[in-house]
């Protein structure tokens, strides 16, 4: 059974095909540049297929992040461990421009980053971030991630944040 988690104004819930629309204009837009965005339409779908089928091949994934009051997509936040990336990730996006700056990402990273380790048993976590992405950085910041030089990224340039643990910690 999926985990559906719930926040003071949000559900995370896995996605569903219907969230491509959503997706897609947000792929698709300026707002992507930190996402890989190239206005290319055949990328776009095999990132959201990836976020569908991340959920089937691992039983978990980014959660698609709605406000409790309606199913649709405002976001994608949660773990995210392809087996080409370096480490387990938390990452996030915000595909709805009005719900950026209103503490969307921070509510349901929080979430997300619970589950990792209360959940799922994770030992570590790290969100991946490009040294561009000010608001990202100051997000994961804002969630008590650390800059963690020593870790590989997905590609060289990538920055790793790394969010503690307190099951591992106490």
């Amino acid at each position: 059974m999926t985990p559906r988690l719930t926040t003071d104004r949000l559900i995370l819930r896995r996605p569903v095909p219907a969230d491509w629309q959503r997706y897609h204009d947000f792929m698709m837009s300026e707002r992507a540049a930190f996402f890989g965005s190239s206005e290319n339409l055949a990328a776009t779908w095999k990132t959201f297929a990836a976020e569908l089928g991340h959920w089937e091949m691992f039983g978990c994934g980014m959660w698609a992040v709605t406000y409790a009051n309606s199913d649709l997509i405002i976001g994608l936040v949660g773990p995210w461990c392809p087996p080409h990336w370096p480490e387990r990730e938390i990452g996030w996006m915000i595909l709805d421009a009005e719900a950026e700056g209103k503490g969307i990402a921070t509510e349901a990273a929080r979430a997300a980053i619970a589950h990792a380790f209360d959940g799922l048993g994770w030992q570590t976590a790290v969100s991946y971030v490009w040294p561009d992405n000010t608001r990202s950085i100051r997000l994961a910041e804002k969630l008590g991630a650390v800059l963690d030089p020593a870790a590989t990224g997905p590609t060289p340039e990538t920055l790793v944040f790394r969010h503690a643990n307190s099951q591992v910690a106490a």
